[in-house]
């Protein structure tokens, strides 16, 4: 028998108010495997990905990920994945270690790897820092370390080269193909498509809330 698909998404669909934000979206990921999506502002690529992270309920449709259904077994996909969103939810006043430490207590990890985290995402020296002195970039960088800290199984990344310098979009894409090495399952949201189709497998092609195109990263360029 075969192995459940990373993320199997059928006819998903998400409405703010009368406005559908997402419409029968379709696909299905294969468990290691490094997704794409683009789009222009509003088509419903961060509306996808929150929804697939059980941060928002759809309205319609169904999904599983790795073999759990999304809204059903809602807490089985939440010890899965890990979401990587435009808001950092860091506490300003707390250091990044106390952060962190937040995190490894609430995710029952041990706080001994904090310090190799912080050095991977090139905060070491910050780490006794309040937030509220990071920049955007930074903060960024906090996030991913705390995304690594869950050791998730599925990964969104809603737009993660945003404010970061070519070093972090170096980081970034190093991550991703630790990831995938390890047999996680990534999907990043983007508007940086030369960079994110080196990296991903496969890209998939929203407006207005649907799919308009599927096929592999390598081909966006010519769409």
């Amino acid at each position: 028998m075969e192995p459940p698909p990373g993320i199997d998404a059928h006819n998903l669909a998400r409405r703010y108010g009368r406005r559908w934000a997402l419409a029968d979206v379709s696909f299905s990921l294969a468990a290691g495997s490094v997704m794409m999506v683009a789009g222009p502002n509003g088509s419903g690529k961060s509306t996808l990905l929150r929804t697939l992270a059980t941060a928002i309920r759809p309205d319609a449709g169904s999904a599983s990920i790795g073999g759990f259904d999304l809204v059903r077994e809602r807490e089985d996909v939440r010890r899965l994945v890990a979401l990587l969103s435009h808001s950092s939810y860091l506490y300003d006043s707390l250091t990044a270690h106390e952060n962190l430490a937040i995190a490894a207590d609430h995710l029952g990890r041990s706080r001994s790897g904090i310090p190799a985290l912080l050095e991977r995402v090139a905060l070491g020296r910050r780490a006794d820092d309040p937030v509220a002195t990071f920049s955007a970039g930074m903060r960024k960088r906090l996030s991913f370390a705390r995304v690594l800290m869950q050791e998730p199984r599925v990964v969104f990344l809603d737009e993660p080269y945003g404010q970061l310098d070519p070093e972090g979009f170096a980081l970034v894409d190093d991550v991703v193909h630790e990831l995938k090495a390890g047999g996680a399952t990534v999907v990043i949201a983007t508007h940086q498509l030369p960079r994110a189709s080196g990296i991903a497998d496969e890209a998939l092609l929203l407006d207005s809330g649907r799919v308009v195109w599927r096929g592999k990263a390598a081909e966006v360029a010519g769409r």
